[in-house]
C-alpha cells in the first residue's frame, strides 16, 4: 500500500507529458485533462480515506530505509491539503476553456497545470527538506510557465518580478538546507527531529530556524516579504491567478507548520513569539492593501495576505487549539481563494473591466453570479456558520486561553475590514443602475464559468455548516503535530 503515496505526483506528471505531446489538439487535450484531473481527484480521495482509517503511508522508495533513501509521507495532514489541492485544480481545469484562448490553450498550459498540481503534491508529500526544494522548484518552473501565458507589458514585467523572488528564495532555501546539514548530518526530517535535540549549541539551530522561516515566509507572503505578491497574482489568466492563490502561498504555510512543529520547537519564546507579532502586521497590511484599491481583483489578491495572518497566528500560540485553527483556516483558504479568484475574473470579463467605478447593476443580467459573489464575501470574513468562522474561531478560541490579548484584538477587527473589503464590491458592482445589455456570447461564457466556482462553494459552505464531521480529524491532525515523536516513529518505525 506504501506505492499509493507516490500517485499524487506520478499521476499528474504523466498526464503533463502526455498533454506536452498533443497540446496542438486543443479540443482533445481539453476532454483529456478533465479526465486525468477528475481521476486523480478519486485516487487522491481513495488514499485520503485509507489513511484516515488505518493511519499514515510511508513510502521508501528503491526500497532504501529511512533516512538514506528518499521518503515520501503520506499522514493525514498531508493528504488533507494534497486532497484540497486536487479539488481546486478540478474546478480550475474546467473552468480553463471559458477563460483562456484557444491560443493560449494550446501554449502547453494544461501541461504546466499538471505540473504544478504535481509539485505542489510533491511539497505536502515529501519527508525530506531537499526533496522539499526540489518540489518547490517544480511548482515553481510550473508557475514561471504559466505566469507568462497571455501578452502585455504589465503581465512581462510582474513575471520578471515574480521569477526574480523565487530565486533569490530558492538559493537562500538550499543554502540554508546546507547549513542545517552540516549541524545534524542529514536531511531527512525525522532524522533532523531527532538530531536536533543533541545539539549543544542551540543557538546556532535558533539562526537556521529564522533562515527557513525567512524563506517560507517569502513564499507565503508574511509581513514584511508580502510586497511582490498582489500585481504578479493578477497578471495572468484569472484560472491562472485562481491556481496561485489557492495553492502557492500555501505551501509556504505548510512549510512552516510542518518545521517549526517537528523541528524547530526548542526556542518556543522567541521564534513564535515573533510569529505572533509577524501574524499581526500582516493582517493589518493586508487589509489596508485590500481597502485601497477599486480593482477587484486586487482585493481579492490583497486579502491573501491577511489570511496568512490568521494561518501564522495559529502557530506563533502554539497549543492543540490554535493549531487545529490553523488547519482549519488553511482548508479553508484554499478553496475559498480558489473560487474568488475565478469568481472575480468572470465578474471582471462580463463587465468588461476590473475596476470597481466602471461598474453597476450587474446583478440584473448576472444573478447567480452576484450571489455566489455574496455568499463567498461571507465565507471569507468569516461569518457563522461557514468555514472561515469556525477556522477563526479555533484562532480566537487558542489566543484568548494564551493571554495574547493583542493578536485577538487584530483578529476581530481585521475581519470586519475584509467583509468591508468585499461587500463593497457586491454593493457598488451588482447593485446599481442597470446596464446596458451584454453580448450575448459574454453573457453565455459568464453564465458557464459559474458551475466551477459553485463546486467550490459548496464544499467550502459544507466545510463549515458540516464542522461537527470535519472538526475530529482536524483534531486528531494537530495533536499529530503537537507530540513529533509520533512522525519520527512512523518514518524511522523505531
Amino acid at each position: 500500500m506504501s506505492n499509493l503515496t507516490a500517485l499524487p505526483i506520478i499521476l499528474p506528471l504523466i498526464a503533463g507529458i502526455i498533454m506536452a505531446f498533443i497540446h496542438k489538439k486543443t479540443t482533445i487535450v481539453r476532454r483529456l485533462s478533465q479526465v486525468f484531473t477528475v481521476f486523480n481527484l478519486l485516487v487522491v480521495g481513495g488514499i485520503f480515506l485509507y489513511v484516515l482509517q488505518n493511519g499514515a503511508i510511508i513510502l521508501e522508495t528503491g526500497d532504501w530505509a529511512a533516512p538514506y533513501g528518499i521518503i515520501l509521507v503520506g499522514d493525514l495532514l498531508s493528504m488533507t491539503l494534497v486532497l484540497t489541492s486536487n479539488l481546486v485544480a478540478t474546478a480550475c481545469v474546467f473552468y480553463a476553456p471559458k477563460s483562456l484562448s484557444k491560443e493560449q490553450e494550446a501554449f502547453y498550459f494544461y501541461s504546466f497545470f499538471f505540473m504544478l498540481i504535481a509539485g505542489v503534491s510533491g511539497a505536502f508529500l515529501t519527508g525530506d527538506l531537499f526533496n522539499l526544494f526540489v518540489f518547490f522548484e517544480v511548482l515553481l518552473m510550473a508557475s514561471y510557465g504559466l505566469i507568462v501565458l497571455g501578452n502585455g507589458k504589465a503581465q512581462l514585467r510582474e513575471s520578471i518580478k515574480y521569477v526574480l523572488i523565487n530565486l533569490f528564495s530558492s538559493m537562500l532555501f538550499v543554502t540554508t538546507i546546507a547549513f542545517l546539514y552540516s549541524v545534524v548530518g542529514t536531511v531527512n526530517m525525522a532524522q533532523v527531529a531527532e538530531r536536533v535535540q543533541e545539539v549543544e549549541q542551540q543557538g546556532i539551530l535558533t539562526t537556521i530556524a529564522i533562515m527557513f522561516f525567512f524563506v517560507f515566509a517569502t513564499k507565503a507572503a508574511v509581513f514584511p516579504l508580502y510586497y511582490w505578491l498582489p500585481r504578479p497574482y493578477i497578471s495572468p489568466n484569472p484560472v491562472v491567478s485562481a491556481l496561485f492563490g489557492a495553492l502557492l502561498t500555501k505551501v509556504g504555510i505548510y512549510s512552516i507548520l510542518r518545521i517549526f512543529t517537528l523541528i524547530f520547537n526548542q526556542d518556543v519564546q522567541l521564534t513564535h513569539t515573533l510569529f505572533i507579532y509577524l501574524a499581526a502586521l500582516t493582517m493589518i497590511f493586508g487589509v489596508v492593501g485590500a481597502l485601497s484599491t477599486n480593482n477587484i481583483k486586487l482585493v481579492v489578491a490583497y486579502n491573501i495576505i491577511p489570511a496568512v495572518g490568521f494561518m501564522l497566528m495559529g502557530i506563533g500560540i502554539f497549543t492543540e487549539v490554535s493549531v487545529s485553527g490553523t488547519i482549519y483556516y488553511l482548508v479553508h483558504d484554499m478553496i475559498i481563494k480558489g473560487a474568488l479568484f475565478l469568481l472575480v475574473g468572470a465578474v471582471a470579463y462580463v463587465a468588461g473591466t476590473s475596476d470597481l467605478r466602471k461598474m453597476s447593476g450587474l446583478i440584473h443580467h448576472y444573478p447567480v453570479l452576484g450571489w455566489l459573489f455574496f455568499i463567498a464575501s461571507l465565507v471569507l470574513a468569516g461569518i457563522p456558520p461557514f468555514s472561515g468562522f469556525i477556522g477563526k474561531l479555533l484562532l480566537l478560541r487558542g489566543g484568548l486561553a494564551e493571554e495574547e490579548i493583542l493578536i485577538v484584538i487584530v483578529g476581530l477587527v481585521t475581519s470586519l475590514l475584509i467583509l468591508f473589503s468585499m461587500i463593497r464590491i457586491f454593493i457598488r458592482g451588482f447593485w446599481g443602475e442597470k446596464t446596458e445589455i451584454p453580448l450575448p456570447e459574454r453573457e453565455h461564457k459568464g453564465k458557464m464559468m459559474a458551475w466551477p466556482i459553485g463546486l467550490l462553494l459548496t464544499f467550502s459552505v459544507l466545510l463549515g455548516v458540516g464542522a461537527e464531521w470535519f472538526y475530529p480529524s482536524i483534531e486528531s491532525i494537530s495533536k499529530y503535530l503537537m507530540d513529533p515523536q509520533l512522525y519520527i516513529d512512523s518514518v524511522l518505525k523505531e
